[in-house]
């Protein structure tokens, strides 16, 4: 990763702004006719820079979220058609993640010593003029600070602005010693503005509010468009979900504010957030000027944030609502995926949960570009994992807990392997090989039963529906779903240490001892993930028999999943693979709770944190914990790409080199697509009704691999038809 010579000084107000966000600033005159200006900066916080008032770059939220305290990015913006013969360089910073009480419902010393930190800048600006000569203008003691407009921003707690402000008086800067050895330049995909969203219908509530519904769950903030006189306000307030009576609902935000309040200027005016987002469908309208009534729904705009990540995946089938669970889970991810892979956008937590992460993961690859993001992510994880291996629950790990749990720190193994299923990229596993064994190690060294994984804490089968009262965690043993993640992560770590020509003997040897520990360990499966992960990860004598059991166990319970976090990404995987498709189907039509089509039904747009986060008489399933965009369970995605349409990647050739194609249709569909556009181009797979046959339209870019029924084709590039017998 390239680096650069840092001339500029890191600054601060020599006299605290409080709540208020500070604003950066000196002027230059350019004498020269300029080639090209190129402005590196970071910020303690996040910034936005502009140059003659002119924004610079299109980042959403510089320079995003990383584990700060190891990895602090830098942006370089080229600025070259900004520049005048007088300028001003301005640029406001606010707390961001770097200075957020996160999480809202913990504290600890080294969060309380952040979020007494000043804001800070580094910048400095690289010009060369058309002659050939250059000149560097530097933050340093020359810049000035004053007070801004933001008068509160914080990601939990929302923004205040009073555009009726006068200019403040400018003050002295100081220079301190900040982080240098641990800046580097941008590694992820920046977090911009993506969509722009109309209100889709304005409705008085029971309680008499007047409430804009935009029709879709999202991340991102709301611009106001508008004329006003000085002093007046707009403030809104938002929410996920309207409550059974039909008024709005706000307590699943838990502590986060998500304010929202706008003093006005004289004359037409326009105004977004510049320094949080929301995670919303609806926004309560507080106060307006001249009245709410005087309200006029077009003044308001929800835009839509998240990383700046290409769309590779689409899903479609003839039913209405299994094409709105496709769309919810794109925009699950969406709203999710802002600079790390976040369980929610809107509570105060919005954390980057390693469990959700890799739940998802082969899901998120599919659906977008992610290996950039992914990179980044997991290099903050390789930073700030300990050196007895351990893996946070969340990266950036801002909770520090003193124990890591299974399924959770294997993202530490699972992710890097995807994406190099994905994308065919070996430096990936380069990058992360030593965490991955690390984190083998570190079951290794801490279980109390040789080669189990037993003794820890963990999270379980979390939400598991089989969990017992008062209990998030499901009724699978934890010292079972742990055993079983340390046999899959270290069958990962051989394959990973042999695409990198590494010797693995130490690790085949621990893998087989772990297969045998268990299988002696742990001969009966009490639960439907327990069965799943049984097979799921080959560690039954019999897989057969275990998916078998598992087939029982979903028809005893009237075709419903009993499975939480850990079991239900690979339920549909482990039916269909061992001849249950039909009841694989069933799971993924079913309209009743639980299911994933009964949020649908209840006019969900993203994926919810439970199966009934609004029940079936209309009542909520807790305040606590009741996110309603919360990516995880969209991970049954990838059984729909890779099973129902059949597209599957092969590990031999990585990122879709060759693939393997082997549809599964199902006769309570008409027909079912997918379309995948991978490294080396487009792969499709469609099958359809005909009168007494099934109709399958492939198109693939490399040789292929085709199985229709028991007939197995090998093709080359190009497009085919094929039929087989309803």
């Amino acid at each position: 990763m390239e680096t650069m010579e840092w001339k500029a000084k890191w600054v601060a107000p020599e006299t605290e702004t409080g709540d208020a966000a500070p604003v950066f600033s000196t002027n230059f005159s350019l004498s020269n006719k300029v080639r090209r200006a190129v402005l590196h900066i970071t910020a303690l916080g996040v910034y936005e820079a502009r140059i003659n008032n002119c924004r610079a770059g299109e980042f959403i939220l510089a320079p995003g979220w990383t584990a700060y305290p190891e990895r602090l990015q830098y942006q370089s913006y080229d600025v070259t058609d900004l520049l005048k013969e007088a300028n001003e360089l301005q640029v406001l910073v606010g707390r961001g993640w770097y200075r957020s009480r996160m999480p809202g419902w913990k504290s600890s010393d080294y969060m309380k010593l952040l979020q007494t930190n000043p804001s800070a800048l580094l910048a400095q600006l690289e010009i060369t003029y058309a002659d050939g000569s250059a000149e560097t203008l530097v933050s340093d003691e020359s810049w000035s600070v004053a007070e801004s407009p933001v008068r509160f921003s914080e990601i939990y707690d929302g923004e205040i602005y009073d555009a009726s402000m006068e200019d403040c008086p400018k003050s002295p800067v100081r220079c301190f010693d900040g982080p240098s050895h641990t800046l580097i330049p941008q590694q992820g995909e920046e977090i911009r503005e993506q969509e722009r969203l109309h209100p889709a219908s304005v409705f008085v509530t029971p309680k008499g509010e007047t409430v804009i519904d935009f029709g879709q769950n999202l991340t991102g903030y709301v611009e106001i468009s508008l004329s006003a006189q000085k002093g007046q306000v707009v403030d809104l307030s938002f929410a996920e979900v309207m409550d059974k009576e039909g008024n709005f609902y706000t307590d699943n935000y838990r502590s986060a504010k998500s304010q929202y309040h706008y003093t006005c200027c004289d004359g037409p005016q326009t105004y977004k957030p510049h320094l949080t987002f929301y995670g919303f469908r609806y926004i309560r309208v507080n106060k307006f000027p001249g009245g709410i009534g005087q309200m006029d729904p077009s003044c308001f705009t929800a835009v839509v944030l998240h990383s700046e990540m290409k769309r590779t995946g689409w899903l479609r089938s003839s039913d209405p609502l299994l094409n709105h669970l496709f769309d919810n889970i794109i925009w699950g991810q969406k709203g999710n995926f802002v600079d790390v892979p976040t369980d929610c956008p809107q509570r105060d937590e919005r954390l980057g949960w390693t469990g959700d992460a890799q739940v998802f993961i082969r899901t998120a690859c599919l659906n977008y570009d992610c290996e950039k993001f992914f990179t980044k992510w997991l290099a903050d994880m390789a930073a700030q994992q300990g050196e007895n291996g351990i893996i946070g629950h969340v990266i950036p790990d801002v909770l520090q807990e003193p124990h890591a749990s299974a399924a959770w720190g294997d993202a530490a193994v699972i992710c890097p392997w995807e994406i190099y299923l994905a994308y065919g990229n070996p430096d990936i596993l380069k990058a992360q090989y030593t965490c991955m064994k690390k984190w083998v190690g570190y079951i290794t060294e801490t279980t109390t039963t040789p080669n189990l994984w037993t003794g820890g804490t963990h999270y379980g089968d979390w939400l598991g529906l089989d969990a017992p009262s008062g209990s998030y965690k499901g009724s699978s043993r934890e010292d079972f779903i742990a055993s079983a993640f340390y046999a899959y992560s270290t069958s990962l770590v051989i394959k990973a240490g042999k695409v990198l020509g590494e010797d693995v003997s130490y690790y085949t040897d621990l893998y087989d001892r772990i297969v045998a520990a268990f299988r002696q360990a742990y001969p009966v499966y009490e639960t439907q993930t327990e069965c799943i992960l049984a097979a799921h990860f080959s560690l039954a004598p019999d897989p057969q028999a275990a998916a078998d059991q598992l087939a029982e166990m979903v028809r005893s319970a009237g075709i419903q999943i009993k499975t939480g976090f850990v079991g239900t990404p690979y339920i549909l995987h482990v039916l269909s693979k061992y001849g249950h498709a039909d009841l694989a189907y069933s799971l993924l039509l079913r309209k009743e709770y639980p299911s994933w089509l009964y949020p649908v039904t209840k006019g969900a747009t993203t994926i919810w944190e439970h199966w009934d986060g609004i029940m079936e008489n209309g009542d909520f399933w807790s305040a606590d914990m009741n996110s309603y965009n919360h990516y995880a369970y969209g991970s049954v995605a990838d059984w729909v790409y890779s099973v129902a349409a059949g597209i599957s990647p092969i590990e031999e050739f990585p990122g879709y080199e060759r693939v393997q194609i082997a549809p599964t249709p199902d006769s309570r569909l008409d027909w079912l697509e997918a379309v995948l556009d991978t490294r080396h181009g487009r792969i499709s797979s469609k099958w359809q009704k005909e009168e007494n046959a099934w109709r399958y339209t492939i198109q693939t870019p490399v040789q292929a691999r085709i199985r229709i029924g028991d007939k197995l084709y090998t093709v080359e590039a190009g497009s085919y038809v094929f039929y087989s017998d309803r």
